[in-house]
């Protein structure tokens, strides 16, 4: 394992986006500085909801070789890892679970780099340097959530592993929407037939538009639609006008709005980010009540553009085995937690192996029960 100087950073522009971003390919929307320094910018981040950034990067010779994504948790929520459990068990036996120190992408369960790092081994060195600083500092934990199958080499022994699975869309080389919809089986594309004509026959109408594209008016109205759906579920919005402004700013392409309009105004929207071969959607809302309109909005026009665009994977959100029927996979996520107290650690390593089997069953269970006329020979594999 190669060495080097850890540094932590409150702020992610003490990182120059430049060297940040040499650290991973761009494939990835969600790790680009742009983003995560938006989310500082923009007071989408703040320590009375949780959030402190404490960024990690490896230094050697002066040269940045490997960084994080990190944040000191003083809760659990806008993480999608579900950890409550481990810090109520902490309480009940008098020990501090908060602050625990975090790598992931605020408020976005989608898998991606997490160790930035052109090399396996300073992957590796920076997980090692962060699981011994935060022993130094008397952090309880340290997670990485939603990480690629690939950064599991970096993780030693005394880490547990977190399985768990979201539902995704592949592209087979489909030339449009309805030879997707061929391969499936009849009854499931006949229901999306019904689904679709249902929200046309409303007066729905659909139009994609990239961040260079959107009018402040329609970043306004997508800003509502979002404020909308997390007051009728009675959350806070984390995100502000000001980051979906600057989304549209400094990743033009990269955002993709869904409008719908109806009588000339627009009714309801979805925010998709794009990345190198995927589109990922994200929040969703809506000013009117109609049938099918969800599963439009959030699900077949981000297919369609898929289809347009020859992008390979959708990735609609988090949770929800009602995308199965609409041709979405289960794939499994993964996150990787170490655990200060040895006991704790020990007890949790077989909690988290039930899981990972009772994860791996159930999406064997969802694969055998697929909407497809054949599945394909080479499934969707773990993200």
């Amino acid at each position: 394992m190669t060495g080097g100087t850890l540094r932590l950073h409150d702020q992610l522009d003490d990182i120059p986006a430049q060297a940040w971003d040499s650290l991973h390919d761009g494939s990835n929307p969600f790790i680009a500085h742009a983003f995560l320094a938006g989310l500082e910018r923009h007071g989408c981040l703040r320590p009375a909801w949780g959030w402190t950034p404490r960024h990690a990067s490896l230094w050697r010779g002066g040269e940045l070789v490997a960084a994080a994504p990190a944040y000191l948790k003083s809760n659990s929520h806008g993480e999608f890892v579900f950890d409550q459990a481990w810090a109520a068990a902490h309480h009940r036996l008098g020990r501090e679970y908060y602050p625990k120190w975090l790598v992931a992408v605020p408020y976005s369960p989608v898998t991606g780099p997490r160790l930035l790092a052109r090399e396996p081994e300073d992957r590796a060195a920076l997980a090692q340097a962060m699981r011994l600083r935060s022993a130094r500092d008397g952090l309880s934990s340290l997670h990485v959530n939603f990480h690629p199958e690939y950064e599991t080499a970096a993780f030693g022994e005394g880490w547990l592993r977190r399985d768990d699975v979201q539902y995704h869309w592949q592209n087979r080389g489909w030339p449009d929407f309805d030879a997707f919809l061929a391969d499936l089986q009849p009854r499931k594309r006949k229901n999306i037939r019904q689904e679709r004509a249902r929200v046309a026959r409303d007066g729905f109408a659909f139009r994609c538009v990239h961040g260079d594209e959107a009018s402040e008016a329609e970043l306004e109205a997508m800003y509502y639609f979002y404020c909308r759906t997390f007051a009728d579920y009675g959350n806070h919005p984390a995100l502000s006008l000001a980051f979906f402004q600057h989304l549209a700013r400094a990743m033009p392409r990269q955002l993709v709005l869904v409008l719908a309009q109806r009588h000339g105004e627009i009714a309801a929207g979805a925010l998709c980010l794009r990345g190198g071969d995927t589109l990922y959607g994200r929040y969703w809302g809506a000013v009117e009540a109609s049938p099918g309109l969800h599963f439009e909005a959030c699900y077949y026009q981000g297919i369609d553009y898929c289809l347009r665009e020859g992008l390979k994977v959708f990735e609609p959100g988090a949770q929800g085995e009602h995308k199965v029927a609409r041709g979405f996979l289960p794939v499994l996520t993964r996150s990787h937690h170490h655990v200060a107290e040895a006991a704790f650690g020990a007890a949790l390593a077989d909690w988290c192996d039930q899981e990972r089997r009772a994860v791996a069953a159930h999406r064997e269970v969802v694969l055998r029960h697929h909407p497809y006329r054949e599945l394909p020979a080479d499934p969707p594999p773990a993200s």
